[in-house]
C-alpha cells in the first residue's frame, strides 16, 4: 500500500493499536520473568506459536497471505534477525531493571532509527533498529502485508533462536520449569496472555511500520513509553517518585504529543495534495 494513499484513519488506527499491544506487552512480559527468568525460551514460543498460527489460518482460508517464498524469505533475514536481537536484549533487560529505567533506554531508539534510515538510503546498514527499516522497505516495494511478514519474521526466527537456548543452557531446563510453574493458574493465564500479546504486538507493529514508517512507529513507541512510565510508578516495580523523574516525563510527553500531532497533520496534507 502507498502510504501517500493510505487513507488517514487507517494511519491513526495503526499507531493507535501499536502504542496500545505495545504498552500492554512491557507489563505482561514484565509479569512473566519475574516468575520466569528464561527469556529466551519465552520469545522462541512467542514465535513458534505466531508462526503455526498464521500457517493453520492460511490452511483454513482464515487469511490471504501468500505461501512460503524461498527468494522473499531470503530478502527477510535480516529483519528477523534484527528484530529479534532487538526484542531479545529487550526482555533481559526487563529481568533486572524496573518498568521506568526500561522505557527511558527504550526512549533513545528514534535517534537510531533516523540514522539508520540515511545509512539505508546510502546503500549502507547500520544494526541499530534496521528491521524497523527493512520492514517499511519490504512492505512498501514487495508488496508484502503485515502477517506475511509476521510469518515469514516468525518462521526464519526459530533455527536462531532454538540455537540461542541450547547454547545458553536454557534448554531443557526452561521447559521443565516452565511445566512445573504451569500447575498456578495464575501463571498459566499470564503465560497464554504473553502468546497471544506477542501475536497482537507483531502484527500491530509490522502494520504501523508498513503504512505509515520505521520512525512513526519509533515514536509511537516512545509516546506508549510515557504511559507505562506512569503505570510503572506504581506497578510491578518498587519505584521512588521524585521531582527529577516527574519534570523528565512531562517533558517528554509533550515533545510526543507535539511531534505526533506534527506527522498527522502532514499525513493529512499529503492526501489533500490532487497526484
Amino acid at each position: 500500500m502507498d502510504k501517500d494513499t493510505t487513507p488517514p484513519y487507517l494511519s491513526l488506527f495503526a499507531a493507535l493499536s501499536y502504542g496500545i499491544a505495545s504498552m500492554a506487552m512491557v507489563f505482561i512480559n514484565k509479569a512473566v520473568v519475574m516468575n520466569y527468568a528464561y527469556s529466551m525460551t519465552l520469545l522462541t514460543l512467542q514465535q513458534m506459536a505466531t508462526a503455526l498460527l498464521i500457517h493453520f489460518g492460511r490452511i483454513m482460508g482464515w487469511t490471504r497471505a501468500k505461501a512460503l517464498n524461498v527468494d522473499t524469505a531470503k530478502k527477510l533475514i535480516l529483519v528477523s534477525l534484527f528484530y529479534n536481537a532487538n526484542v531479545a536484549f529487550a526482555l533481559a533487560s526487563l529481568k533486572g531493571v524496573n518498568i521506568p529505567m526500561y522505557i527511558a533506554i527504550k526512549r533513545l531508539t528514534p535517534l537510531a532509527v533516523l540514522v539508520a534510515g540515511l545509512f539505508y538510503k546510502k546503500g549502507k546498514h547500520s544494526k541499530q533498529t534496521m528491521y524497523l527499516v527493512l520492514v517499511e522497505k519490504s512492505g512498501a516495494e514487495d508488496g508484502l502485508s503485515s502477517i506475511e511478514i509476521m510469518f515469514y519474521n516468525s518462521l526464519l526466527s526459530l533455527p536462531f533462536l532454538l540455537f540461542l537456548i541450547i547454547i545458553t543452557g536454557e534448554f531443557p531446563s526452561s521447559i521443565s520449569l516452565l511445566y512445573a510453574k504451569s500447575a498456578s493458574f495464575y501463571f498459566f493465564l499470564l503465560f497464554v496472555l504473553s502468546l497471544v500479546m506477542g501475536i497482537i504486538l507483531n502484527y500491530t507493529m509490522f502494520l504501523c511500520t508498513i503504512v505509515n514508517s520505521a520512525l512513526t512507529t519509533t515514536i509511537v513507541g516512545v509516546l506508549k513509553g510515557v504511559g507505562s512510565t506512569t503505570l510503572g510508578f506504581f506497578l510491578l516495580g518498587g519505584v521512588q517518585v521524585h521531582f527529577l523523574n516527574v519534570s523528565g516525563l512531562v517533558i517528554n510527553t509533550l515533545g510526543g504529543l507535539w511531534y505526533s500531532l506534527a506527522k498527522y497533520q502532514e499525513k493529512l496534507r499529503r492526501t489533500a495534495i490532487p497526484r
